[in-house]
């Protein structure tokens, strides 16, 4: 199913603006393009340092339908498709709608799909269960904090083939003894997209409001961070260094913290969704949701490890 989204809900998620004033920080490498292989919308991808592949969750239709034809691929460094559909929705055993943001811990899998996160044995792609999420309607950034715990985020919409609405489901979670419990939520939020755990506490973007912000997951307090040049952000990666790049719907772009201030990276690269990062080779991954494609853009100013 090459393109099976309706033009109504593409036109509702693609807020096409101008990019913002170029500010380069890419590095001079040529980017890897991976196209005409057979993703279908592509929404996020993932690099598993251990086997040393990428991982890119497939949504293969309208991403609120239970459709059960969703699909992950492993892909190699080089840009090599190694199998296009590891996990299979299709398949007898598995059930897998629209995933999206993806984490791992250990050799567990964690993939968010509609209203449940599925889990998956990081080698044979075998289902390991699910965690549901009672209430939710699109959960989309999944992340894992330094202690293991799993957090996921609810962005608080549902596309349908008319186009969007918002359920005012929008929150973030964390899991204790695999059950859901809530980080923070409201409206407020911004459609919560993208998500980061680390020693810093949570970062957050979002899809609504295009604002970035930290929260405490004991106390749910809320700390704005500087706010990028354009938003329907997606997805976020830290750097070794400590700065983040964030993708941006709006912008066509991809924009670099470092201090106090956002600047693009490289060319315009069209709905961006749920980057991932490869820190072996200071390599940002770029899932290019409405065309299919996927992007292997190295960034200098990254520590390699």
């Amino acid at each position: 199913m090459r393109n099976s989204m309706p033009a109504a809900v593409l036109g509702a998620l693609a807020m096409a603006c101008a990019p913002a004033e170029d500010e380069p920080a890419a590095s001079t490498a040529e980017p890897i393009a991976v196209a005409d292989a057979g993703f279908a919308t592509p929404e996020s991808m993932l690099h598993d340092p251990a086997a040393d592949v990428y991982l890119v969750t497939n949504i293969n239709g309208i991403p609120s339908d239970k459709d059960d034809n969703g699909f992950i691929s492993r892909v190699s460094p080089e840009g090599a498709v190694l199998a296009l559909k590891w996990v299979d929705g299709a398949s007898e055993d598995v059930t897998l709608h629209a995933p999206k943001g993806m984490a791992l811990k250990g050799d567990t899998l964690f993939v968010a799909d509609i209203d449940v996160v599925r889990l998956f044995h990081r080698t044979s792609g075998a289902p390991l269960g699910a965690r549901e999420v009672p209430g939710a309607s699109f959960l989309n950034g999944v992340a894992i904090g330094p202690d293991g715990t799993v957090y996921v985020t609810d962005t608080g919409i549902r596309l349908t083939a008319d186009g969007m609405e918002e359920t005012g489901t929008d929150a973030v979670y964390r899991f204790a003894d695999d059950r859901p419990v809530v980080v923070v939520s409201g409206a407020a939020l911004g459609r919560p997209n993208g998500i980061l755990a680390d020693s810093a506490g949570i970062i957050v973007v979002t899809f609504g409001s295009g604002t970035v912000f930290r929260v405490n997951p004991e106390t749910g307090e809320r700390t704005d961070l500087p706010i990028p040049p354009q938003g329907g952000l997606d997805g976020v990666v830290r750097l070794p260094d400590g700065g983040l790049v964030v993708s941006s719907w709006n912008g066509s772009s991809l924009y670099h913290l470092a201090g106090d201030q956002f600047g693009a990276i490289g060319d315009s690269v069209p709905t961006p969704a749920d980057i991932g990062y490869d820190a072996v080779r200071g390599r940002v991954l770029i899932p290019v949701f409405t065309e299919h494609r996927l992007l292997i853009r190295p960034i200098s100013g990254s520590h390699r490890h």
